[in-house]
């Protein structure tokens, strides 16, 4: 994941939306200088995330998640014909709570809400190079939906999201591709909290995690929990000894692979 930018005129000047990086999110391209990785204070980690090569799964065709957070809740819908790769990579993060406990670290009123680092450094470093390739954009980042952020080279989306919250018809020029929109909540999205505005450093995200974040910015807007609310995921099927007692699934689960 290397610094990723978006790029549009706010104000006469640029705004840079990084999407992983190690570049700053005040309108600067140089990267800081790497930090050691700090032990990671987030808790309940799924061992998987530290193995993102393993997290393939094709998501639904549609999707909905919802994003339990310390504004309130919202609802995301996704289409996995908007930009299957970004949905496929989505869908994985969520099912393996990739999103608990990470902040919306920049927000830009009348632009974004940003979010996608781990709370957890190890998480983080496991999935600095793990990018997706680019899509045609075939929805628009209109207000309420949901993007990947990448820079200007080639195939760098990762794991760092947008929200917008207005419509952004220059981001489609651009080649960021929205897979959701917000179908519920939008009333959270906008009023998550935002005082903070450029100041969160995303290379001390990255490398120090939720520690760096309470310690320097108590005050942002937490993820507690992301749940895929449908397709209903079937419970695990529990066979007993007996042939005859044993109890069809409702439904097959995703694969993990």
């Amino acid at each position: 994941m290397k610094g990723s930018l978006i790029r549009l005129a706010v104000c006469s000047s640029l705004a840079f939306i990084p999407a992983f990086a190690h570049a700053q999110a005040t309108g600067s391209t140089a990267a800081p200088a790497h930090k050691t990785t700090t032990a990671s204070s987030a808790t309940h980690t799924d061992p998987a995330l530290l193995h993102p090569a393993t997290l393939k799964a094709q998501a639904p065709a549609e999707y909905d998640v919802k994003f339990v957070t310390t504004a309130g809740d919202f609802v995301v819908h996704v289409k996995r014909d908007s930009a299957p790769l970004g949905a496929d990579r989505f869908w994985n993060l969520v099912k393996h709570g990739y999103f608990n406990n990470a902040a919306f670290f920049r927000v830009v009123p009348g632009f974004v809400v940003q979010f996608g680092l781990s709370a957890n450094p190890a998480v983080n470093k496991a999935w600095e190079n793990a990018n997706i390739h680019d899509e045609p954009v075939k929805a628009s980042n209109v207000a309420g939906s949901l993007t990947f952020a990448k820079t200007d080279s080639p195939n760098t989306r990762s794991t760092q999201l947008f929200i917008n919250l207005a419509d952004n018809p220059r981001l489609d020029q651009s080649g960021f591709a929205p897979f959701g929109n917000i179908t519920s909540g939008m009333d959270v999205v906008q009023k998550i909290y935002a005082g903070y505005g450029e100041q969160p450093d995303q290379g001390e995200i990255a490398n120090k995690g939720k520690a760096y974040l309470d310690k320097n910015f108590p005050k942002l807007d937490v993820i507690k929990a992301t749940v895929i609310t449908s397709p209903v995921q079937a419970a695990p099927v529990h066979h007993s000894a007996t042939p005859a007692a044993k109890k069809p699934a409702a439904a097959a689960a995703p694969s993990n692979q």
